[in-house]
């Protein structure tokens, strides 16, 4: 888990965001599954791996006020404050790993960007769906963007494992109904294509 924070804080330490693939200006395919469901502003949202993300930045221009982004890297964090400047008081920031993080609160809407796919061991993927069925309200939501079958079998230097969507919704079984799932080719600073899933799932007890 150490070697696992060192990498991170040596990414973000080292590479400025146009220099990683995953840098987008504007998250919108996160955008558009988090927006017109009309949640209200209050609603409990945490980006999971959110690093130095903008999507805060744009739940924030949408109204949105109970907002907290989780990553293991505090200087991708760190990044993602010195942008929002004085806004970025009103966000919550945890530096922790997914996968040994214990909530004090619960979530109305659970966002993940390219961090589950980094999970490869059956007892990380476990551990994750274990905190998320504990931490996602009733009725909330589980937004989870893995690589596609069709995406890269690594990621920062680092093996992934790639989702269909059969696969992520079988993963996701337990607790959770599938509401609908899209692929999106994303792509990176330098002009490459990455192949992406992105499935929402209701939480259902």
């Amino acid at each position: 888990m150490e070697e696992n924070k060192q990498h991170w804080e040596n990414v973000y330490n080292t590479k400025t965001p146009s220099e990683v693939s995953w840098t987008q200006d504007v998250p919108q395919t996160s955008l558009d599954f988090i927006l017109p469901g009309n949640f209200p502003k209050t609603a409990a949202i945490i980006d999971i791996g959110g690093g130095d993300s903008k999507l805060a930045d744009f739940l924030l221009e949408a109204g949105f006020t109970n907002i907290t982004v989780l990553d293991i890297s505090a200087k991708a964090l760190e990044r993602a404050q010195q942008r929002l400047g004085e806004k970025a008081g009103l966000v919550k920031w945890i530096v922790q790993d997914i996968t040994t993080f214990q909530p004090t609160t619960t979530y109305d809407i659970w966002h993940d960007r390219a961090t589950f796919h980094f999970l490869t061991a059956p007892e990380q993927i476990d551990r994750y769906l274990h905190i998320a069925r504990q931490n996602i309200n009733a009725g909330g939501y589980a937004i989870i963007g893995t690589f596609s079958t069709d995406g890269p079998e690594k990621c920062s230097g680092l093996p992934i494992k790639q989702y269909n969507e059969d696969t992520l919704t079988a993963r996701l079984s337990n607790g959770f109904e599938k509401i609908k799932c899209i692929t999106e080719n994303h792509v990176t600073p330098f002009n490459t294509t990455q192949h992406f899933l992105f499935c929402s799932f209701k939480r259902i007890r």
